[in-house]
Formats: C-alpha cells, sequence, structure tokens
C-alpha cells in the first residue's frame, strides 16, 4: 500500500559534474525503527540530492580532470565506454568523498539519505510499504553466480521504486556511503540537522545492494563498513544545502 502523495519536486543541476538533482524540503521526519536504534522526530533544513547514484561515466570523468589514478576496484577495460550508466563501485568512503568535493557537493548525512528515502510519513520503503518486487529494486540476486557486471543494473532502471521526493535506486543495486560515522543509536538530544558521532572506526552504509535480501533495502537499515574498504556493491550520491 502506497501511502501519502507523491511529492516530486523539478529536477535541477547543482554542482560541477552534470548529475540532476531534487530539492528535498526542510521539515521534520520520523528516523529509526524498532530495529535501528530509537525511532525519533528529526528536523532538517532543505537540501538538494542526486536523482541517480553517481555512474562510471561520471566517476571516469572525475579521473581524468582531476589525474587521479586510483581508479575503482576491479575496473575493467573498456567497461566505462559499454556501461556508462551502471553506478560506480568499488570506491572507498574516501574515494567518494573526494569526487563529491570535486563535484562542488557532499556526501549525504545519514539522516539525510533516511529522508529521501523515508519521506515524512515512515513508509518502510522508498515507494511504500508493498514488499519489493523486481520492477521496484534490484536486490536478491545470487552473488556466487554473477559478476558485477551482471548483478548491478543502469542507474534509473527502476523507477517504480522512485521516493517520494523523485530520488531513484535508494532501495538496492548498490548501497551507498554517507558521511557520518555509525554508532549503535543516536543521542536522543540531536534532533536538529544531525551529523553523528565525531569519531568512529566505521562509516554508515546505505540502501542494500544487489545480491542484499530484502530487509537489508528498507529505508531505516543501517549498515557500516570501514572507510577504507572497496566492495563490489558500495556506491554514492551526493548532496547539497539549499541555499
Amino acid at each position: 500500500m502506497f501511502y501519502g502523495q507523491k511529492f516530486f519536486t523539478k529536477r535541477g543541476f547543482i554542482g560541477n559534474d552534470g548529475a540532476p538533482t531534487v530539492l528535498v524540503p526542510a521539515g521534520t521526519f520520523v528516523m529509526g525503527d524498532d530495529d535501528q536504534s530509537p525511532r525519533r522526530e528529526i528536523f532538517l533544513n532543505a537540501f538538494y540530492i542526486d536523482v541517480f547514484e553517481v555512474t562510471l561515466a561520471r566517476y571516469a570523468n572525475f579521473l581524468k580532470a582531476t589525474g587521479n589514478m586510483r581508479a575503482p576496484e576491479n575496473w575493467p577495460n573498456g567497461e566505462v565506454a559499454r556501461n556508462g550508466d551502471l553506478p560506480v563501485v568499488g570506491v572507498d568512503w574516501y574515494d567518494a568523498e573526494a569526487y563529491c568535493h570535486w563535484a562542488g557537493k557532499r556526501l549525504l548525512t545519514d539522516a539525510e539519505w533516511e529522508k529521501a528515502a523515508r519521506g515524512s510519513d515512515e513508509r518502510t520503503y522508498p515507494w511504500g510499504n508493498d514488499e519489493p518486487t523486481p520492477d521496484r529494486a534490484r536486490f536478491g540476486l545470487p552473488y556466487e553466480r554473477l559478476a558485477y557486471q551482471n548483478g548491478v543494473a543502469a542507474v534509473g532502471t527502476h523507477p517504480k521504486g522512485t521516493s517520494i521526493f523523485g530520488v531513484q535506486d535508494l532501495a538496492g543495486n548498490v548501497s551507498e556511503w554517507v558521511n557520518d560515522w555509525f554508532a549503535e543509536s543516536f543521542p536522543l538530544s540531536e534532533r536538529r540537522n544531525p551529523k553523528g558521532p565525531k569519531i568512529g572506526t566505521d562509516k554508515v552504509i546505505r540502501g542494500g545492494g544487489w545480491f542484499d535480501p530484502a530487509s537489508y533495502i528498507t529505508a531505516a537499515r543501517r549498515m557500516y563498513a570501514n572507510p577504507d574498504n572497496r566492495a563490489d556493491d558500495v556506491g554514492f550520491r551526493c548532496a547539497a544545502d539549499a541555499r
């Protein structure tokens, strides 16, 4: 069942990489659920978010423009030319941060990511409360028999999974680095534009990937990894403050 109205904002272009963005308006939403730290009402200022995950083609432009020779893990020869619309993976948190900085943007906070996926009506998934299906998200594929190129889908190929704000691929396909350090629970006092712990060991990852089960692609699910980790199911997208 789908709760609430669609609130798609007009797409624009914020930053230097040409990626389409949408505005998530200021306001409150409920963050967390019974399994993912205490539920609490959070206020966030308005922000822009990339409609899609950063693609191979856009990441290749970043490497070329900056002279960065640190290609993603297991980057196959010719992959960009053939499949430039696939989301980039095999990048660690520092790579993701560097790209967003180059693009004139930044990584999302943990709270921003969840609001973009969940809206203000506490939906379970970006599209509502119906269970995931293959036309809404890329998930649950057998990792052992699939290479990255066959497991992941091009960005924007699951429009039925679009969030209330018009953001795509927030559930499944590839997981996404966000800015926050991971902690098991949030300080209940942080209710306005929370940015997470000041220090930590692992960074938060959101959204679930192409071989994760349905329980891992909910809007509230939080995962984590060492910021140096480079995996074939983890990418990212960028955000910017609304001024």
